[in-house]
């Protein structure tokens, strides 16, 4: 793109842009004849993809901004007008928005619910911060046909974004994500309406304590041992985080009604966008849970939580036999929530017929055993909770299965059925329960991860992310794919490669016979999966939200017998294994830069 291309691009978006803050970046910018910056911001639209919006804050039609929203939910709504044209036409269409503590939320939130009430559409508007899962659960409440949340979930400050939702609570997929997407790239003209006129007039509907209590009712009905916690609750030390986002106000008062003691990081308390005390607000990666850290280990607490700014993910801690904080990886926690669901179904006969766990196919497959051994079958599906959450509506449409429980190796959890997103605040009830029963059982959470490895094996898991920011970057990313693709790999860490899937290409097959092919049956992806001798498995992935790409290493290591020493022995030849394919996975990552 030339440089008059890009200032003509610039000056549209100046007459366009509504918002007096983000039109003076780019009015500054152009009076500096900052091309660079310019291009940056210019080169390209910020896409509507299959899950929405999301990007670095500023002016112009590679960042997030107002204008951009403004066009989004435009098409969004035509989108829904089409969809359900009686409804509109008796003027019950209607729509629920939510926001977390990034900056511009207000911003971004009120424009949403104006072009949704101007184009006939009533707006469920939340009055000030909420959780992701509540939105998700506020859709079937209201019986609203869309929803959108305004969150980048764990990205760094810079960041926000605009999820889309569908009837169902779960984020759009197929048919609806492209039609969403060609109606979005339509956007001529949109229509917009004051604020307090849609509110005076019913058009934009405010909401807030009568959905939260019905939320976190829903929460507590899931929990299977109430009086264990009632009776064991003040035992229990509970040090939780939520980041600066918005987790606080659920989690404390769901699990202090449950009795329990939350103390929590009172620095991190309060929503800010600035998340001042973190360099990311990730609990997937340790930094962010230093001061959650320090503070457990002040207060001898039993156990650590964490949720991130839009709670729809939740990380925790533990304390081992010395005292010391052990992380507890999101495969990890998955299984162990996955096996005390699963054993407390059986026990109370709430383990429907037909039950199906679900995972992501770069989730470990660790909990395949576990359900198999509690007669729960496992199904695979894309990476991206929302088809965790369209595998669960799928089977309850056609009567194929019944959803017990589902999650993904990026610490997202579902436990309850009444909503289709990871929920990060029934995940910490469910934990506190889980910690308690065990303990009744005279073992810790973790004492409990080790007696599952003897049972099954041991499994382990890595994940190498490499950022590739700026106008080269995805040209990068798609040269490792295809160099991938075109070569392929014949052995990682020592191992032979048996099986590639490939899932954009739908087929999987055996490197050293690459011309006989199954098909795979998934919607077409950007991942490519290595199965390695002895059951590891490795894959890549393009991120679909940041400038990434990121490798999962699920590594599994047999235990001799069930004892210590053996299940010491299989850790340190995981670790040898893991070590090995991470050295050849960065050198292919060395080479692309």
């Amino acid at each position: 793109m030339n440089e008059q291309e890009i200032i003509s691009k610039a000056q549209q978006y100046i007459a366009e842009e509504k918002d007096e803050a983000f039109r003076s970046q780019v009015e500054e910018l152009l009076a500096k004849k900052d091309m660079k910056e310019l291009e940056d911001r210019f080169y390209q639209s910020l896409e509507f993809g299959t899950g929405g919006l999301r990007g670095v804050m500023g002016g112009g039609t590679n960042r997030m901004n107002t204008l951009n929203i403004s066009k989004a939910t435009q098409g969004l709504a035509n989108y829904l007008i089409k969809a359900f044209p009686e409804e509109h036409k008796n003027g019950t269409l209607s729509a629920c928005i939510a926001y977390d503590s990034r900056h511009n939320h207000d911003k971004f939130s009120d424009i949403t619910a104006r072009v949704f009430a101007a184009n006939g559409i009533k707006a469920y508007l939340f009055t000030g911060m909420r959780p992701t899962p509540e939105l998700s659960y506020a859709i079937r409440e209201t019986g609203s046909k869309t929803g959108v949340v305004v969150t980048a979930s764990h990205n760094p400050p810079q960041y926000n974004g605009y999820k889309a939702y569908w009837d169902d609570g779960a984020q759009v997929v197929e048919p609806h994500d492209k039609g969403i997407i060609d109606e979005v790239n339509a956007v001529k003209e949109v229509k917009l309406i004051d604020r307090e006129e849609a509110i005076k007039e019913g058009k934009i509907v405010l909401v807030d304590k009568e959905l939260d209590d019905k939320f976190q009712a829903m929460i507590k009905s899931q929990l299977f041992r109430p009086e264990l916690i009632k009776e064991k609750a003040s035992s229990v030390k509970v040090v939780y985080t939520p980041l600066h986002g918005t987790g606080a106000m659920h989690v404390e008062k769901v699990l202090g009604d449950l009795g329990l003691n939350v103390i929590t990081v009172p620095e991190q308390r309060e929503g800010n966008g600035d998340f001042p005390t973190v360099e990311k607000p990730n609990p997937e990666e340790a930094p962010a849970l230093k001061m959650a850290l320090d503070l457990a280990k002040k207060e001898k607490a039993d156990v650590v939580m964490a949720t991130d700014p839009d709670a729809d993910r939740f990380g925790s801690a533990f304390p081992d036999k010395d005292g010391n904080y052990v992380l507890v990886t999101g495969n990890q926690m998955g299984a162990l929530l996955a096996d005390y669901v699963l054993l407390s179904k059986k026990e109370f006969n709430k383990m429907p017929a037909n039950p199906v766990l679900i995972r992501s196919i770069v989730t470990s497959p660790f909990a395949d055993k576990i359900a198999a051994h509690y007669g729960v079958k496992s199904q695979e599906c894309l990476t991206g909770f929302k088809w965790i959450a369209y595998d669960e509506g799928q089977m309850e449409k056609n009567g194929t299965g019944n959803y017990v429980f589902g999650f993904e190796e990026s610490y997202g959890y579902l436990i309850e059925t009444q909503i289709r997103d990871k929920d990060g605040v029934s995940a910490a009830a469910m934990c506190a329960e889980m910690t308690l029963y065990w303990a009744s059982k005279g073992k810790s959470l973790l004492e409990r991860l080790n007696e599952m490895y003897k049972e099954y094996g041991l499994y382990q898991d890595v994940s190498i992310n490499q950022y590739f920011p700026g106008i080269s970057g995805p040209g990068i990313m798609k040269g490792i794919m295809t160099k991938l693709r075109s070569e392929g790999l014949k052995t990682l860490g020592g191992k032979k490669v048996l099986k590639i899937r490939d899932i954009q290409e739908s087929v999987s097959f055996d490197p050293l016979n690459p011309s006989v092919k199954e098909a795979v049956k998934l919607p077409k992806s950007n991942v490519l999966q290595f199965f390695l001798e002895g059951g590891t498995v490795v894959s890549a992935r393009p991120s679909g939200t940041e400038p990434k790409i990121k490798f999962y290493i699920n590594s599994t290591v047999p235990v001799a017998e069930k004892t210590d020493a053996a299940l010491a022995a299989a850790k340190k030849e995981a670790d040898d294994l893991c070590g090995k394919i991470s050295a050849e996975i960065k050198a292919v990552l060395d080479a692309a830069q």
